[in-house]
């Protein structure tokens, strides 16, 4: 009976400690030991936070929703405004902008909404492992996306960046779903540069604003000197590393299943997590904005740390009654411009050297943090992950012509992988899935081959 009763005790224990480990756990832990970031690499972020806003109105000229002190975008430099009707549901709605004043073509992509059906078949076309790209696992259906827009808008991008002297950045920036296929719009572009006429890598950059987990750890830090995500605080969608597919599946008892991932991810090792080739992560370099302190009440004066984390990437889920409201894309705004504010502030008062000087030794500091975070990966033997020697190499392979492998071999690839995808849990094959992947019906009912339809290339 004595025991017993200890047993009993030390269980409960347990229990108390891991709620209060739990409960007390807050967003500002992930980054506490992470730098502050400077005014000058944070400046583009509540600008492109507005371009991606832009996205959402009809029309800019006649604007219904305004964020506060407006767009500050000129309409008239708006190019290209691309609805859900014009990419059938391929890709979601997205705006191209080319920024005279900052010298920058950007591709703005709006996040997920909750209304349309296709941007719940992209999420949900994937599952864990199915596409490898790269060297590493990334999202199928935000691949697909990707290269559908890139397919679509290389010309229009290539002329633009060519028409002004070669010179303007190209910035690719989404916001949750569009961050994902962002992402990988980058990757291909870094991979790929005579897609957009030759354009250098030092001159392409993704801002990933609320990113979604779209690649695996070795390509997340890998492309960390051309993709940077911004986080604010508690969100939730960069921390889940449950799939994509099932976290929208479960979008209407989501706090439930946040509080069930944080219970079954209290049991996983983070070696084992570390180790897993498919599992997810949210891209690149991080911008996390923190506003909120343990037992204290309200918004503070908002704080941007930067890192590019390899172990301890935003993988524990924060019990905030603000992990849904801190991944919309007001808030994000809203902070992203105080954070802004602060920094200059301090930037004016602390000057006491050069800007150029400054400048120059934070990029060597960039540099090197990515090396460093290049060579930590390697070191903990994360899967796929090659070093800073093996990395220049590859990458002046990378700069020679390539062909169209990514944008031709994926689809042909989809159609050589729909038989086994049609094969259920059971190993059994799912004819009427096969059956619609490759034939179609005529006027008269008539079963014919979708090769037969289109007729010979």
């Amino acid at each position: 009976m004595s025991v017993a009763c200890g047993v009993e005790c030390v269980l409960v224990v347990g229990c108390i400690r891991w709620a209060w480990k739990r409960c007390t756990y807050i967003g500002n832990n992930d980054s506490a030991t992470w730098p502050a970031a400077t005014c000058e690499e944070f400046e583009p972020v509540p600008r492109l936070c507005r371009t991606i806003l832009a996205v959402y109105e009809p029309n800019l000229h006649k604007p219904k929703f305004p964020p506060p002190g407006g767009y500050r975008l000129n309409p008239d430099w708006v190019v290209k405004r691309v609805t859900y009707e014009q990419t059938s549901g391929r890709a979601p709605p997205y705006l191209i902008y080319c920024d005279h004043e900052h010298q920058e073509i950007v591709l703005a992509i709006r996040g997920l909404n909750l209304l349309s059906e296709s941007d719940y078949k992209v999420l949900l076309d994937n599952r864990l492992g199915k596409q490898m790209f790269d060297g590493g696992y990334v999202h199928h259906g935000l691949l697909k996306s990707a290269i559908w827009v890139l397919n679509n808008e290389s010309e229009t991008l290539s002329k633009l960046w060519i028409d002004n002297g070669r010179s303007y950045k190209m910035i690719f920036a989404g916001h949750s779903l569009g961050s994902g296929v962002a992402s990988l719009l980058t990757i291909i572009v870094v991979n790929h540069k005579d897609r957009l006429g030759g354009i250098p890598r030092n001159l392409v950059r993704c801002y990933a604003v609320a990113p979604a987990r779209c690649m695996s750890l070795n390509l997340a830090v890998k492309y960390a000197d051309v993709i940077h995500s911004v986080i604010l605080q508690d969100d939730f969608l960069p921390r889940t590393a449950t799939p994509l597919e099932d976290i929208f599946k479960s979008i209407f008892c989501l706090p439930c299943l946040i509080f069930l991932i944080c219970l079954r991810d209290t049991f996983i090792p983070e070696g084992r997590k570390l180790q897993d080739p498919r599992r997810l992560y949210a891209p690149g370099r991080m911008y996390h904005i923190v506003e909120r302190r343990f037992c204290r009440c309200g918004r503070y004066p908002p704080d941007v740390r930067t890192a590019i984390p390899v172990d301890g990437r935003f993988e524990h889920i924060v019990l905030s009654c603000n992990s849904l409201s801190d991944h919309g894309i007001i808030w994000i705004e809203k902070e992203s411009e105080k954070a802004f504010a602060r920094l200059k502030e301090a930037s004016a008062e602390t000057t006491t050297s050069p800007p150029k000087v400054q400048k120059f030794e934070r990029l060597k500091t960039l540099e090197k943090e990515h090396k460093d975070a290049i060579e930590r990966a390697v070191s903990l033997n994360i899967p796929h992950a090659v070093g800073v020697g093996e990395e220049e190499s590859s990458t002046q392979k990378e700069e020679e012509p390539m062909e169209d492998i990514t944008f031709e071999a994926s689809q042909k690839h989809d159609e050589d992988a729909s038989t086994s995808e049609a094969q259920g849990s059971d190993g059994r094959t799912r004819w009427h899935e096969v059956v619609e992947k490759l034939f179609i019906r005529d006027e008269s009912g008539k079963l014919r081959s979708k090769r037969e339809s289109t007729g010979p290339e």
